[in-house]
């Protein structure tokens, strides 16, 4: 799959200007770097990514007052009755994150994808349990994921995730820049409520996803390292 695919599309059929268009295109590199070093960083492949021609903004459900801008999400998405997971990044985020950002919000990605895996693997995944910790990224579910020192060997790149996700992610320079350049310029957005941004997917497609013995054992030796970890910190 092109991962600009989408966004050429939208450039195509008049819904993202060229400007914008030519930025994201210029600067999928840091994407592609980003990509490489987490898979250099982990020693695991990073799911299939592509970028998405809008940016999504969530509403509470109750509050729709508050809202959260949500920069990349990893979405479970069924081709020809099996299930893949896939990691959407939003334009803008390629747009106007600076490279330590977007590398942390990619890591992020990355470790929903394995608590996604891991879950699916121990068959922990029931379909109506499958809600917002999945589908959301609301950025404070530090609770829920890998612990990133158990998953990367990259100093540098650690250090960005700890900046970026200390207690849920926010970036106020990249959300202003975002507010100003994308969505005051009514650029594609994209308006999901947390509470139905909910998929449902049978037992039966989750049992069929086949995840390599390797893949596995690797899960399983950042679930030992992550548990080890936690000990260290108790002590």
């Amino acid at each position: 799959m092109n991962p600009l695919l989408k966004v050429r599309e939208a450039f195509q059929n008049g819904t993202l200007p060229e400007k914008e268009y030519s930025l994201v295109v210029k600067r999928f590199k840091i994407v592609v770097s980003g990509i490489t070093r987490i898979e250099k960083a982990s020693g695991v492949n990073f799911p299939i990514a592509y970028v998405e021609p809008s940016i999504t903004i969530s509403a509470s459900g109750t509050n729709s007052f508050e809202y959260g801008i949500l920069f990349a999400r990893t979405i479970p998405i069924v081709v020809k009755n099996t299930l893949k997971v896939v990691i959407q990044i939003s334009a803008p985020l390629v747009a106007y994150g600076l490279k330590g950002t977007i590398h942390a919000i990619l890591a992020h990605e990355f470790l929903h994808y394995l608590e996604l895996m891991r879950k699916i693997s121990n068959m922990e995944l029931i379909s109506d349990e499958i809600s917002a910790n999945l589908f959301q990224n609301v950025y404070a579910d530090g609770e829920r994921l890998f612990e990133p020192r158990a998953v990367f060997n990259d100093n540098t790149l650690l250090l960005h995730i700890t900046k970026k996700f200390p207690s849920g992610f926010r970036d106020y320079k990249l959300e202003d820049k975002v507010i100003k350049h994308w969505i005051e310029k009514n650029l594609p957005v994209a308006k999901i409520t947390l509470d139905t941004n909910v998929t449902k997917l049978s037992p039966d497609l989750i049992s069929k996803m086949k995840l390599t013995p390797s893949f596995i054992s690797k899960i399983e030796s950042f679930e030992l390292k992550a548990s080890k970890l936690r000990k260290k910190k108790l002590y």
